[in-house]
């Protein structure tokens, strides 16, 4: 090569660097990454007879990438070297490196291996345009950072609005409960807290029991008469607060309910036909109602607690107490012993629980004789110590049970009646009498229903008590060998005995009663004929025998 020659090779390659250094001031004014790359691909042609393959960043791969391509890549580990693309004859990766950093690489490919020259400007061109990409990354960061802070500013701004507001809603909400908590210490109750939260809110303000019954109203315009809700409705609505969890409108209230545990004890209310009520107006009802449910949950425990003094009354009169002082622990409980009362002594057979029997029974006993029994348990039973009712009407046991049968949804109930005693320390005669009469209910063929001491007949006899050592002599005189024989092979000829003499000697009737066939009826009786030597039809041994086995139905233990 001649001077002219070098000298024009040499002008080409300024030119190039020139261009070059051009095209990276423009790259470095860019802080988009694509861009970027896109200028340095578009200007590999102008450096040569070269064509840039694409370029493969360090953190992630063009869309273009081929699988094998990347693996040499890979491999390269940051150093630049040879690849393989298509069928070019030369195909070079060119590291994208800054100070400390490795961008990716540059790859360009030609249809013959270019000089050294040309080689160290596409290297150059790389490594430039790696300076570039870094730059490009920490304007980017500065940018992120400086958006950031000013984000973190704005939220700062607002953390201190949300603050003062948070102060001054505090502040408010103190007051109300400071005002509601002296309300609950000035002993008002539930009047004494709706007037509380009226001067709160400014609306009218109702205090309510669960079935919506009017407890308190405080404010102007109280309704008369005040509206009773359907008792359908009414539970949905109650339902629908517990679940929600707060205070919920229903047309033009605002309700909230005074719940301590799992019952709804009351709903305190606000009048809000306007629907004026805000955040402070529901935080005082929503405070309010809290501080209600202390009061009515209060209230429960009293009253339960008048209810084991009660009890405690009942047990003691039935076990035997002197008069004065059940008279005077009866006064203290609003009860007056001093007219003659009666012992009932009831069982239920298909209720489980004691306790709904003992509220059944109070309920119907208040409801039909018009004032409120004295309860108490005794050997699986419940017992109500009760005034004696008005003869006027007749008695009026029979509509107890039906009152108690629908409140229990049951039939299936026995109450036996001792006669009154004019002194409370003669009532556990009444209720050995009461027992007596339960006894024989349950004895009988038909064991729901009401029995009398009064209408047990023969059976008043036999529950005396002073005789019970003849009558034992009686029954096993009679009855004795059908007795053992019983006890041996666990069998019920005694009460297949019974049950014959109760259906007046009616083999269908008796069937039916012991729930068996005809033919083991007549099996039965054969041998207890023969076993007993007595003829069943003979009036004297009949009389005797259905003595005799009524008689042993009252003795007998409980099985």
């Amino acid at each position: 090569m001649d001077d002219r020659q070098e000298l024009g090779a040499l002008r080409a390659q300024l030119s190039s660097i020139s261009d070059m250094f051009a095209l990276v001031m423009i790259m470095f004014d860019s802080a988009d990454e694509a861009e970027i790359l896109r200028l340095a691909l578009s200007s590999v042609a102008t450096l040569g007879p070269f064509r840039a393959e694409g370029a493969h960043l360090a953190r992630r791969e063009t869309p273009d990438g081929d699988d094998e391509l990347s693996a040499r890549l890979r491999a390269l580990a940051g150093a630049g070297g040879s690849v393989t693309v298509d069928d070019r004859r030369w195909s070079w990766a060119f590291p994208m490196r800054a100070v400390g950093s490795h961008a990716g690489y540059l790859v360009v490919s030609a249809g013959a291996e270019p000089s050294a020259d040309k080689r160290s400007l596409l290297s150059t061109l790389a490594q430039l345009t790696g300076a570039a990409l870094v730059s490009a990354g920490l304007h980017r960061r500065e940018r992120d950072a400086s958006t950031a802070l000013s984000a973190l500013n704005t939220r700062l701004e607002g953390t201190n609005e949300q603050l003062a507001a948070a102060v001054t809603d505090l502040e408010w909400r103190d007051r109300i409960h400071q005002s509601l908590m002296r309300v609950a210490a000035s002993g008002t109750g539930p009047a004494g807290i709706a007037a509380g939260v009226h001067r709160l809110t400014g609306m009218a303000v109702a205090v309510e029991d669960p079935f919506g019954n009017l407890v308190a109203w405080a404010g102007p315009d109280r309704p008369h008469p005040y509206p009773r809700p359907r008792r359908g409705a009414r539970a949905e609505l109650l339902s629908a607060i517990r679940r929600s969890g707060r205070a919920v409108r229903s047309r033009d209230r605002v309700l909230a309910v005074a719940q301590p545990r799992d019952e709804v004890l009351g709903v305190l209310s606000l009048v809000d036909p306007g629907r004026r009520a805000g955040d402070r107006e529901l935080f005082a009802l929503e405070h309010g109602a809290l501080v209600l449910a202390t009061e009515l949950a209060h209230q429960r425990g009293l009253a339960e607690t008048e209810l084991r003094l009660r009890r405690d009354l009942g047990e003691d009169l039935i076990t035997g107490t002197d008069d004065v002082s059940a008279r005077a622990r009866s006064l203290a409980l609003g009860h007056d012993l001093h007219p003659p009362h009666q012992v009932l002594v009831a069982r239920w057979a298909d209720v489980a629980q004691d306790e709904e029997i003992v509220a059944a029974l109070g309920t119907a006993a208040t409801r039909v004789l018009g004032a409120e029994p004295l309860t108490a348990r005794r050997g699986g039973a419940v017992v109500l110590v009760v005034p004696q009712p008005d003869t006027g009407g007749g008695m009026p046991w029979g509509e107890l049970h039906r009152a108690a049968a629908s409140l229990l949804r049951s039939p299936n109930g026995s109450i036996g009646v001792g006669r009154p005693r004019a002194l409370p320390s003669e009532l556990p005669q009444s209720l050995v009498e009461g027992e007596r009469a339960l006894e024989v209910r349950l004895a009988s063929a038909t064991t729901g229903g009401v029995t009398t001491f009064e209408e047990l007949g023969i059976y008043r006899l036999l529950a005396a008590g002073a005789g019970d050592d003849e009558v034992r002599g009686f029954v096993r005189e009679w009855l004795g060998p059908l007795i053992d024989y019983d006890a041996a092979n666990r069998s019920a000829l005694v009460t297949t005995l019974w049950q014959y003499y109760e259906c007046g000697g009616n083999y269908d009737a008796t069937a039916r009663a012991l729930t068996i066939h005809r033919s083991t009826l007549r099996y039965r009786l054969q041998r207890i004929r023969e076993l007993s030597g007595r003829d069943l039809r003979d009036v004297e041994s009949r009389l005797n025998l259905h003595v005799a086995a009524r008689a042993w139905q009252i003795l007998r233990p409980p099985s």
